[in-house]
């Protein structure tokens, strides 16, 4: 986003709505204890009704205590502070605000709601931070970091960028390309540095991998660690001990920068998910010699794989393995889309959306499980058939259409789907984000306006059709027998 439209985003969206506030009638002592002790710059005075009359600053402080020589002790809050507080509403932009410092000389404005109430304060620094959130940036900023504490910092400030430039009007599909490259070279500066610190010489034929919706490039704000390894047959011992010793304190180090750990383990450090070529090759071999759950959730996760760091002829030569065996056994295909076909839509009698009814999240449904995981499994199990691994969900139902194995509508539809349930799902880990919480895949129905619910429920009768679809070109019938 351009760095002058800043000025034109609404004040609702910027302001601090934590109003820390004291008595007009209190010793200023005591309102500086309060301040140091919140660490904010400025406090709203009130008067006996609760009312905000005025506001003391640092500046206050400074101008007028230490340089005019107050004492803090005997003085209260009213004798210092400026009144009324120069106030601007929710609707308005960024620029009123700038206005209203300039014409007032001050660094800091309130911010009152449609009954005139005071609801937050927005100051100097909150614009000049909001300038500075663009994706550049914080791409330079990755470039520059040299320790595993900088890279938390900049994960940080990352999320804080998404919701900024969600709240800016940027698109789901471009902030989830954003999301995947700020995370490549996330992962990428960090194994620069530990490199430099700790394994300046790792084997040349070797790989480090991310896996599933990483290595599709569709992450979200809820994005845990999928990755392996894989090296050569070669490698000497002392090479593949050096790698074991390098991928756990990579996978460690991306967990204290934010990263979570995969809850079902699907990280290289794990002996599993950390193989030779050959090993690997063998791995794929029994996962589809033996269609279990867990096997299915393997090599679905792995075929996913992308090269992130190290020798990508290594990925070719394995994604060639995946696609022959793959293609050379339908029924394991078959068992693939049964799999996606045990998740049905959260849709109940009529078509109507239908929300848990109990647990933590009674209300909600899971976009993800509901709906997204049989898009992007679907459209992948339909694409390893054709001899396609790579690329994005997108991606593969363009092949699909072209192949001539899903036509023009069911492409559209799908595609309409799975950016929308994209979306859904984003937008509610950025307000659970902005909100103080942890993000997950669960959504509220009610919180959609009839329109969207609307949207939301032909998005859902599309992922039903699709699995009708799958379970009669896969014939699942005969698979159950």
């Amino acid at each position: 986003m351009p760095e002058e439209n800043t000025f034109f985003l609404p004040v609702k969206d910027h302001c601090h709505r934590g109003l820390i506030t004291c008595h007009i009638e209190d010793k200023i002592i005591d309102a500086s204890i309060i301040m140091r002790d919140k660490s904010i710059s400025s406090i709203i005075a009130c008067d006996d009704k609760g009312e905000p009359v005025g506001i003391m600053t640092d500046r206050d402080l400074r101008n007028k205590v230490v340089a005019g020589r107050v004492d803090p002790e005997k003085s209260v809050v009213r004798e210092l502070m400026t009144a009324p507080v120069i106030s601007v509403r929710e609707e308005d932009t960024l620029f009123e605000v700038l206005y209203q410092m300039s014409r007032h000389r001050i660094h800091r404005v309130g911010v009152i709601d449609g009954q005139n109430r005071l609801v937050g304060i927005i100051n100097e620094s909150d614009i000049i931070r909001l300038q500075n959130r663009s994706p550049q940036k914080l791409l330079r900023s990755i470039d520059e970091a040299t320790s595993v504490d900088d890279l938390k910092e900049i994960h940080d400030h990352m999320e804080e960028l998404i919701v900024f430039l969600r709240s800016s009007g940027v698109s789901t599909r471009d902030l989830v390309r954003l999301i995947s490259l700020l995370n490549d070279q996330i992962n990428l500066r960090l194994i620069n540095v530990l490199q430099q610190e700790n394994f300046p010489a790792l084997p040349e034929r070797c790989a480090y991998l991310v896996l599933g919706s990483e290595g599709r490039r569709e992450q979200t704000l809820k994005t845990d660690q999928d990755n392996a390894i894989i090296y050569a047959d070669e490698l000497t011992p002392e090479e593949i001990d050096k790698l074991r010793d390098f991928s756990q304190v990579l996978i460690d180090a991306l967990i204290e920068i934010g990263v979570p750990e995969c809850p079902g383990g699907i990280m290289a450090k794990n002996q599993f998910w950390r193989r030779s070529i050959s090993d690997w090759k063998d791995t794929i071999d029994s996962w589809i010699a033996t269609p279990s759950g867990e096997n299915i959730l393997n090599f679905s996760m792995f075929s996913d794989m992308r090269t992130l760091w190290g020798d990508s002829s290594l990925e070719l030569d394995l994604q060639r393995h995946v696609i022959q065996r793959a293609s050379e056994n339908g029924i394991f295909l078959a068992h693939m889309a049964a799999n996606v076909c045990r998740f049905p839509p959260p849709l109940g009698m009529f078509g109507r959306i239908k929300a848990e009814k109990n647990g933590p999240h009674i209300g909600m449904i899971d976009l993800k499980k509901g709906g997204i995981f049989a898009i992007t499994e679907g459209v992948k199990t339909l694409a390893l058939e054709i001899g396609v691994l790579e690329g994005s969900t997108t991606d593969k139902l363009k092949v699909l259409q072209e192949q001539e194995v899903l036509n023009e509508k069911q492409v559209g539809d799908l595609d309409a789907a799975f950016n929308l349930l994209t979306f859904f799902r984003l937008r509610s880990q950025i307000a659970a984000r902005v909100a103080g919480r942890d993000p997950d895949n669960h959504m509220a129905p009610s919180s959609l306006n009839r329109v969207e619910r609307g949207r939301l429920k032909v998005a859902l009768e599309v992922v039903e059709s699709f699995q009708g679809s799958l379970s009669s070109h896969f014939q699942l019938n005969m698979l159950r027998r």
